[in-house]
């Protein structure tokens, strides 16, 4: 496993453990069983919508990075073209020269 999956699985593990121990808390909190469930939801709903908004956030910078990439390859693509333009035209010139 490369050290970047480590961290991730480290990272997913963290993330995990404060919200399990959010929802423990929660359980054992000195509030009425209504109010403990509202609670619950109301955090379950926030915790959803920010998964949400975070998700379409780190879609919207992949396609960007994407969206470059395309750019940068298609612009090496041109510069490689060009150069191989320049020489052949090189070689004709010389080539004409020797004649």
């Amino acid at each position: 496993m490369s050290d970047s999956e480590n961290s991730a699985s480290k990272f997913a593990y963290f993330i995990a453990g404060i919200g399990f121990g959010a929802a423990l808390a929660l359980l054992f909190a000195p509030r009425s069983g209504q109010e403990t469930r509202d609670l619950i939801s109301a955090k379950a709903n926030q915790g959803k919508d920010y998964v949400a908004a975070k998700s379409k956030e780190v879609r919207g910078q992949a396609q960007d990075m994407v969206g470059k990439a395309k750019d940068m390859v298609s612009q090496q693509k041109e510069q490689l073209s060009a150069a191989l333009e320049a020489g052949k035209q090189a070689y004709q010139e010389e080539k004409a020269k020797a004649r």
